[in-house]
């Protein structure tokens, strides 16, 4: 009977903690998912890519901040418990969100709109920057040894249903008001909505458990962590987690949040039909998870990431090219499909994979820091970097620089440790 009390409290712990991380992820994605109407309240421009070129870089800066969320919300996990990280950076994330929601325009206040917009997005960067080693590390020590790889992919699943959140409200948002209602007033809806969630969120996570790997390093007064610690008794492990991040992160931008616009600005789609096409395709991959962990567990994680390194260096720049020319709206649904089920070999195990990498009393930081750094340098930046290429009449340069840092991702993956055998998560 303890036995089973103990596997309902942990089910329950694993379930709580992905709910939270779905609300954390929704709130941060609403911003790309509505960026086509509020872009012109903070950047007014009569060029559609300048607006759009404008919020993506505000939305890149979100990612510059989060290494430092990372930073101070993982050594405050690893020193105070995985409970209290997740409980403070969803905090941070509602203050976020309320500010979006009530930010004057452009026209109202001048430049300081754009500031305050900027101000929202930093706080949601530091939230968002600890809320990914925190509940990557917490989802991988409550799950049991031998289904590890199936639970701790529930972090991507509450991630893309945060993001199918955000699209769902934005469809229901654009069959409901007209588009100048959306661009007048709308978009402040799904901030305030967010906003909301978080703090229910926040009661939620106060009532977690807490894992056992934390409450044995804290019983043995370990180390401690900090990121001088990591990078100068940890650098294999931290420089690892960098470069097996650099191309799964551009390449999972690249296929989601950038693929909305890109349906729009190049493929000639209207906002409401690229955002189903998005929609449908991200629930496909919802599913998918699961699955790529539940097998990870049977055949190791190198295999899948092998899989996805190898397939995206192949595949991603036909598929865009065949995006260009897609004149209906299923094809182009299958087309972005294709690209996100070539990701899945990447999403659904990165966080285990990470987390096996490091020591308990530095494992939320181990998990976090060098994550974010790889995140703020190449998928922040996917947007950008994607609406410049354009904006230079060069856009396939875009597909060549996805595919090059895939494949230097992909000689990382062939030579890096089969970590479900040599995991450092000693607790099952």
């Amino acid at each position: 009977m303890s036995k089973y009390l103990a596997g309902g409290r942990r089910l329950k712990s694993i379930i709580g903690g992905s709910t939270g991380n779905l609300v954390e992820w929704y709130d941060w994605y609403v911003y790309s998912a509505f960026t086509l109407y509020f872009a012109p309240s903070f950047f007014p421009s009569d060029d559609p890519t300048a607006q759009l070129l404008s919020a993506a870089a505000v939305f890149a800066v979100g990612f510059v901040v989060r290494p430092l969320g990372a930073w101070i919300m993982g050594v405050y996990a690893d020193r105070n418990g995985r409970k209290s990280g997740l409980t403070l950076s969803v905090t941070l994330m509602c203050l976020g969100s309320l500010m979006i929601a009530v930010a004057p325009t452009h026209a109202q206040v001048g430049a300081l709109s754009p500031l305050i917009l900027l101000a929202a997005r930093l706080l949601q960067g530091l939230s968002v920057g600890g809320e990914y080693g925190a509940s990557a590390t917490y989802l991988s020590e409550m799950a049991g040894r031998e289904r590890r790889g199936f639970f701790s992919s529930f972090q991507y699943v509450t991630l893309i249903c945060g993001q199918l959140l955000a699209l769902c409200v934005l469809l229901v948002l654009q069959s409901i008001l007209p588009p100048a209602d959306l661009e007048s007033w709308g978009w402040r809806i799904p901030f305030g909505i967010g906003g909301l969630l978080a703090i229910a969120v926040f009661y939620i996570r106060r009532g977690l458990m807490e894992t056992e790997s934390f409450q044995n390093v804290k019983a043995t007064a370990s180390m401690g962590s900090s990121g001088w610690i990591l990078f100068r008794h940890y650098p294999r492990q931290a420089f690892l987690v960098i470069a097996l991040t650099a191309g799964g992160t551009l390449a999972f931008y690249a296929y989601s949040t950038y693929m909305q616009k890109f349906l729009v600005n190049t493929s000639g789609f209207s906002r409401e039909a690229a955002t189903e096409i998005t929609a449908a395709a991200l629930f496909v991959f919802m599913l998918l998870q699961p699955l790529a962990g539940w097998l990870s567990d049977r055949i190791g994680r190198r295999p899948l990431l092998i899989a996805f390194g190898t397939c995206g260096a192949l595949f991603t720049y036909p598929i865009f090219r065949l995006l260009e020319a897609a004149d209906n709206s299923f094809t182009a649904f299958l087309l972005a499909l294709g690209a996100l089920v070539i990701v899945t070999g990447y999403t659904a195990i990165n966080a285990v994979v990470k987390a096996e990498l490091f020591p308990a009393h530095i494992r939320a930081l181990g998990v976090a820091l060098p994550y974010a750094l790889a995140n703020a340098i190449f998928g922040g930046t996917a947007e950008y970097v994607a609406l410049w290429f354009k904006s230079i009449d060069l856009e396939r340069g875009f597909y060549w620089y996805v595919t090059a840092m895939i494949a230097l991702s992909l000689l990382v993956y062939l030579r890096m440790p089969e970590t479900r055998k040599a995991s450092e998560i000693a607790e099952d």
